[in-house]
């Protein structure tokens, strides 16, 4: 199965898609990349959606990507006495590190990393930003702070910090036993939340040991700022709303949305765009006009990928919201507009061998009756690069890894076919020439672009070009030479 769209769709598991029968209906539906969410599940449980998923891809015979989320440090206030409080504008308040339960005055707030941090000045958001503290004067076990929103709060309520860096790990002790967890599963894709440096994206590398391509989350305006030193180390990124939108004012999320997708596009590193997407759809069938509106943005902005959350984890209706995504890409793909936009961002600069190899690819097939562009890649970084060209033919990666294979599911317009090792460019294009064949992309008459690395198998070599034919003698006469 070859989608007919360049977009690839992330759906998440949960209670509501945990059968095999779920989970091969939202592959047919269009899912191509498959989140565990670690914030939710036991190990025994992600262990058996992991090895539906691959069952489905065994008798699929395409390659699936499966991507970890960890949950990242949770800060949360203690308890109150009454079970809740309700704290009034303009009144004093304060947070610190005593555990007895809270009153109208005050509640702990058991992390003293938080204090270490805190200015005045300094916002406190609290239940995703409902409450809003102030801080006007800290220590280092306390914080008072004036209510400017105010509002009920209540026991284990979560905390946002967003203006200033906290000196916190991204990985929990949770995380890292979930790290080391799914990577010995096998899952494809970390994605890593709390990040607020590349420091915290080198943790996770370190402890990853290549198992798994790192994904870094952005959802911290320390993040944000950071975002070019954080992508730099990271295999891709997420634009996390959820919690931008909370840490940050609402309105100040699309464009920054906007910003990101195309900065990672000219780093060529795939980026997801994730959070209420087609929020409605987890209690209706239908999605409104505005939810499908973002999710047309994200696409013409050019993003790897789009996510769905409690959409297809414990949503009514899972496989109609996969469906809806899949239906907005080829609905949005099939614009004339949409290749105009896409095409009208390529002003990045090209500096290897490999990077002028894809664009020389590119150039090639826009101008001429080709019908793809095939790649043959051992570490993906050829397909990643010429999906960053956003051409308007199919990208086809052929690789004898099938991890490989699986991350690459997560990248633009690429599809993915397992091939055996080769050692001469004659086989390569063999090979490539078959795939399209196959795939129904081109025909006998038709002409394909193949590129490749020379050694073979070596990463990071790309260095060859080829126009090739797909006529089948042609195919049979180099295999016998």
């Amino acid at each position: 199965m070859r989608r007919n769209r360049n977009v690839k769709i992330v759906a998440t598991l949960g209670p509501a898609s945990s059968d095999k029968a779920t989970i091969r209906a939202l592959y047919e539906a269009g899912a191509d990349v498959f989140r565990l969410n670690m914030s939710h599940g036991s190990h025994d449980e992600q262990a058996a959606r992991h090895a539906l998923i691959r069952e489905v891809e065994a008798e699929t015979g395409r390659p699936i990507a499966i991507l970890a989320d960890l949950q990242g440090p949770k800060l949360r206030v203690g308890t109150f006495a009454a079970g809740a409080v309700e704290l009034e504008e303009g009144r004093a308040f304060r947070l610190d590190l005593d555990p007895a339960d809270g009153d109208d005055d005050r509640v702990c707030l058991p992390h003293p990393e938080i204090f270490a941090a805190l200015e005045p000045g300094a916002r406190l958001l609290v239940n995703d930003g409902k409450i809003v503290l102030k801080v006007v004067g800290c220590a280092a076990d306390h914080a008072d702070c004036t209510v400017v929103v105010g509002g009920v709060i209540s026991n284990r309520k979560g905390v946002n910090v967003p203006d200033v860096v906290l000196p916190l790990r991204a990985l929990s002790d949770k995380d890292r036993a979930d790290l080391e967890f799914v990577c010995e599963l096998g899952v494809d894709w970390l994605a890593l939340s709390f990040v607020q440096r590349p420091e915290d994206v080198e943790e996770a590398r370190t402890l990853a040991r290549g198992r798994a391509a790192v994904l870094a989350k952005i959802e911290k305006p320390s993040a944000v700022n950071a975002f070019d030193a954080i992508a730099e180390v990271s295999d891709g990124v997420m634009v996390a709303r959820g919690d931008l939108g909370v840490e940050l004012p609402v309105h100040a999320v699309p464009p920054i949305q906007k910003r990101l997708v195309r900065r990672a596009r000219a780093m060529a590193k795939p980026v997801i765009v994730a959070t209420q997407m087609l929020e409605s759809m987890i209690e209706s069938p239908m999605p409104t006009r505005a939810e499908v509106s973002d999710v047309a943005t994200a696409i013409y902005e050019g993003a790897d990928a789009v996510m769905l959350s409690a959409e297809s984890a414990a949503g009514n209706y899972p496989v109609e919201a996969v469906r809806t995504m899949h239906n907005v890409a080829q609905s949005v793909e099939g614009d004339v507009t949409y290749r105009q936009v896409i095409a009208a961002f390529r002003g990045y600069p090209r500096s290897t061998v490999a990077d002028g190899i894809v664009a020389a690819a590119r150039e090639i097939a826009e101008s001429t009756d080709i019908k793809a562009i095939c790649c043959f890649t051992e570490s993906g970084t050829t397909p990643i690069k010429v999906a960053r060209e956003r051409p308007h033919l199919p990208i086809v990666a052929l690789s004898p890894s099938a991890n490989t294979l699986r991350r690459l599911c997560l990248v633009w317009g690429v599809s993915c076919v397992a091939t055996g090792p080769v050692d001469r460019f004659k086989s390569a294009v063999v090979s490539a020439a078959r795939a399209a064949l196959d795939l129904g992309i081109a025909t006998e008459a038709d002409q394909i672009v193949v590129t490749a690395g020379v050694p073979f198998n070596v990463p990071g070599t790309t260095n060859i070009l080829r126009v090739a034919p797909c006529d089948e003698r042609l195919i049979y006469r180099a295999e016998a030479e």
